[in-house]
């Protein structure tokens, strides 16, 4: 009787692990078809300015950094995850590197919302059970702070209104004297 009990409790043991590990390989496919995902990253057409784009072409970081954004709008979640580390690098070293001719403070404070977006995609990589839903969120947001940094970087060499005004009133002015001189010559000959 005694084995009898033994039996059926190692039965009952047994029983449950399958079921348990049943139920876990049905979560892990689930998860890995989360994670073979493509990333559905909007793609933002935003060109440097060509004064941008002179220095930017000097800035090696800027370059590599620039690289990985756009490896980004291909990959899956898991060639993410698998990047992440390498990401966050590079962006902290981007973000150490400004040359003089680009430093702001706007485009400081963008680096430093691009690596910190670059350092939690690390974060959330590293997790022992990583969401698919989180890496890819922060993947979007990546993508549209560089760009957002880009945008920054234009700014720089866009001329304020003041002196987009002053330009405007000496054209005026040499176009007016050009009529006066026309005018004048045209008098003179009559």
């Amino acid at each position: 009787m005694k084995n009898l009990i033994y039996f059926i409790l190692i039965l009952a043991v047994v029983s449950c692990k399958t079921e348990q590990n049943g139920e876990n390989s049905i979560k892990n496919e689930m998860d890995t078809t989360a994670f073979q995902k493509k990333m559905k990253i909007e793609k933002t057409p935003l060109t440097l300015e060509p004064e941008a784009r002179k220095y930017a072409l000097n800035w090696v970081e800027f370059i590599t950094a620039q690289n990985e954004v756009r490896r980004l709008e291909n990959s899956t979640i898991n060639e993410v995850m698998n990047s992440a580390p390498a990401i966050a690098q590079i962006m902290e070293s981007l973000k150490n590197s400004v040359p003089d001719s680009l430093k702001s403070v706007a485009v400081e404070s963008r680096l430093n919302v691009v690596n910190t977006k670059a350092q939690l995609l690390k974060q959330y990589s590293g997790k022992q059970e990583p969401d698919a839903g989180d890496i890819s969120q922060t993947t979007e947001e990546l993508h549209l702070e560089f760009t957002n940094l880009k945008l920054q970087m234009n700014e720089i060499f866009l001329k304020s209104l003041e002196e987009f005004e002053k330009e405007l009133d000496e054209f005026e002015k040499m176009e007016r004297e050009q009529d006066s001189i026309s005018a004048d010559s045209i008098t003179t000959q009559n």
